[in-house]
C-alpha cells in the first residue's frame, strides 16, 4: 500500500517554525527557550515570519524550509559556538549544530549565521 502526504501537511509543521522571532548562536545545546536566549546565548538576532523562512520542495523528497542567512550579528557573550536555536516569544522551536568556533565579545565583534535548512521527507 502506497503512502502519501500533501505538501500542506508538511508546510504546516514549517508554519510553526515560521513563527520563530529570533535565532541565537549558543555555546551548548539548549533544551529550553531560556537556555537559548540567556544561559548559552553568544549572539542573537531577529527573524521575520514570511521573510526569513522559505518553504520549497525538499532536495530529495518532501518539503524543506530554508532559514535566511544573517550577517553582522553582534557577539554579546564570549564562548565557543556549537549550536543554533530558533525561538518564538515563549518556546524553543528548533536546535541544530553549527561549525564550532570561538567567539569573543568586545562590543563590536560580529558573527555571520549562514543560511540553513530543515527537511521533512515524504513517508516511505
Amino acid at each position: 500500500m502506497a503512502k502519501t502526504v500533501n505538501d500542506l501537511v508538511l508546510d504546516g509543521a514549517f508554519g510553526i517554525l515560521d513563527d520563530g522571532t529570533s535565532v541565537s548562536v549558543c555555546s551548548a545545546e539548549p533544551t529550553t527557550r531560556t537556555a537559548a536566549v540567556t544561559t548559552y546565548m553568544l549572539a542573537t538576532t531577529a527573524m521575520t515570519a514570511g521573510t526569513d523562512y522559505t518553504k520549497a520542495n525538499g532536495d530529495s523528497s518532501g518539503r524543506k524550509c530554508t532559514m535566511a542567512a544573517k550577517s553582522g550579528v553582534v557577539i554579546s557573550n564570549s564562548g565557543t559556538a556549537t549550536h543554533i536555536a530558533i525561538c518564538d516569544g515563549t518556546n524553543l522551536l528548533y536546535v541544530t549544530t553549527c561549525t564550532s568556533q570561538a567567539l569573543t565579545a568586545n562590543g563590536s565583534n560580529t558573527v555571520n549565521i549562514p543560511a540553513w535548512k530543515v527537511e521533512i521527507a515524504d513517508p516511505t
